[in-house]
């Protein structure tokens, strides 16, 4: 007695059943051979450099839109600090060592929207490392502040590209020789040991 699945038979007369041929028509499984791998060419040092001097489109994309959020999220933390800030006096007439000054919250505004001007420079400019650093300056700034789910984001947007920024400047050293490259297994490359230039007397 046939099975009740044919799917994968070689014989033409045998029609598939209805679940062979859903299997089919949704996993369409791939031919033997159809798929190649690419190979994986180097990129030359010229393109590694442009790469290092240049952010990509969604590095740029990202202080594009970050820089806009960051200003808007810094009037709005300046005002809630502002409103919740207590007052100057206590009840018994005594200095409320709580209370801060507007004057410093107003340059503490000042701070935020520079930052998220320079946010906005940098990834006009594409520059991926200057993004990096003012987005994690911002986040900092923002998690100071006590506002950790407004800082966090930024923090970790420019950790991203900090890291980004490493990996480029790792793979140009690479190519031009100034840092070994890693072996095909896996495994760091052991530099051969220096020759001894000590000169010992023979026996």
């Amino acid at each position: 007695m046939a099975s009740g699945g044919s799917y994968g038979s070689d014989d033409p007369s045998i029609k598939p059943g209805l679940i062979d041929r859903l299997r089919s028509a949704f996993l369409k499984p791939v031919e033997p051979g159809a798929v190649e791998e690419a190979p994986v060419t180097p990129r030359s040092v010229e393109e590694l450099e442009e790469d290092i001097r240049v952010a990509d489109d969604t590095e740029r994309l990202l202080g594009l839109v970050a820089a806009p959020m960051a200003a808007a999220l810094g009037i709005l933390i300046i005002n809630l600090l502002i409103s919740h800030d207590p007052g100057p006096y206590l009840k018994g007439g005594l200095v409320n060592p709580q209370h801060v000054s507007v004057s410093l919250y107003h340059s503490l505004t000042l701070v935020l929207l520079g930052l998220a001007i320079l946010m906005l420079v940098m990834g006009w400019l594409r520059k991926r490392l200057f993004l990096g650093i003012v987005m994690s300056l911002y986040g900092l700034a923002v998690f100071n502040l006590h506002y950790w789910g407004f800082g966090i984001p930024f923090i970790l947007g420019g950790a991203w590209l900090l890291v980004r920024a490493y990996r480029a400047q790792r793979e140009l050293r690479v190519a031009t020789g100034d840092l070994p490259s890693r072996r095909a297994g896996g495994g760091p490359a052991v530099a051969r040991p220096k020759a001894n230039k000590r000169y010992t007397p023979p026996t």
